[in-house]
């Protein structure tokens, strides 16, 4: 049986009433009902206070460059399948520096798990306006106000993927189910959470958010099924947020359509040296 205890790694440099603790409690408690043993998971991330999420639970870790942690985590699901692979951003990683690599493992429909802590602001260097900082807001780098955000729910589903989910960082129990609906859902699945910065972004607040997010399960009528109707919940932004799952489609992974993977996992199959070796030889 997995326990808490089994995650714990080193102690966090984050500011005092961060919004990623939200996450990385929901991380851990969600792994632990997952019973997901800590050698099974991998955790790619990038730059930025988000990136540091791995460092602060017993895992493997792929720290990538900046925008760049889903090559690295669909390269590893890909050699191994049994692999619980998650790549963790922040908004400014993931939509901005990493923009095409999200559109593009969206599309495929990897079979991976995206993290996104999204706190509308670049953190790590001090406060300025990242792709969803809302629009007029003012920030070292964009002092006459930010021009229109970009709408990370609405674009993943127009790109493709398969599960599309929010939740907020001050909610840890709705953000747990969201986290275990996302790790065993079978292609790709974005998970951006409402994190708020309290150095750099004194809008979007704790307080700012509990008075305007609201739990989809709370409508017996909405379907996540129905992909239109998604569209018209992403694009809800200001006085009332929808949280939770916001579109899901079942359709093939890329690793499932894969060739080089129907004798088994990359890992598993025999090494032949052979014909690496003559190839090679074909340069000198």
């Amino acid at each position: 049986m997995v326990k808490l205890a089994d995650y714990a790694g080193l102690d966090s440099a984050w500011c005092p009433g961060c919004g990623n603790f939200g996450i990385l409690a929901a991380l851990k408690q969600a792994l632990v009902e997952l019973d997901i043993e800590p050698h099974r998971v991998l955790i790619t991330s990038g730059i930025g206070q988000a990136g540091k999420l791995p460092h602060y639970l017993r895992c493997n870790l792929f720290n990538s460059l900046h925008g760049r942690p889903v090559p690295p985590a669909i390269g590893a699901k890909i050699a191994n399948p049994d692999l619980v692979v998650i790549a963790v951003s922040g908004d400014g990683d993931a939509y901005g520096e990493g923009g095409n690599h999200f559109v593009h493992a969206a599309r495929r429909n990897h079979d991976i798990t995206y993290l996104v802590h999204d706190n509308q602001v670049y953190g790590l260097t001090k406060g300025q306006a990242s792709p969803t900082s809302d629009e007029d807001f003012i920030t070292k780098t964009t002092p006459h106000g930010a021009p229109l955000p970009v709408n990370p729910i609405a674009l993943a589903i127009a790109a493709g993927a398969s599960f599309v989910a929010r939740g907020f960082a001050g909610d840890v129990e709705h953000l747990v189910g969201l986290l275990r609906a996302g790790i065993t859902h079978r292609g790709f699945a974005l998970i951006d959470v409402l994190q708020p910065c309290v150095s750099f972004n004194h809008k979007n607040t704790y307080r700012w958010y509990r008075e305007r997010v609201y739990k989809l399960e709370d409508e017996p009528d909405y379907d996540p099924a129905d992909r239109m109707a998604a569209f018209a919940k992403a694009q809800e932004w200001g006085e009332r947020i929808p949280t939770g799952l916001i579109y899901r489609k079942v359709r093939a992974t890329f690793e499932e359509q894969l060739p080089a993977l129907r004798r088994g996992s990359l890992v598993e199959q025999k090494l032949e040296p052979a014909p690496v070796a003559r190839l090679l030889g074909e340069f000198t």
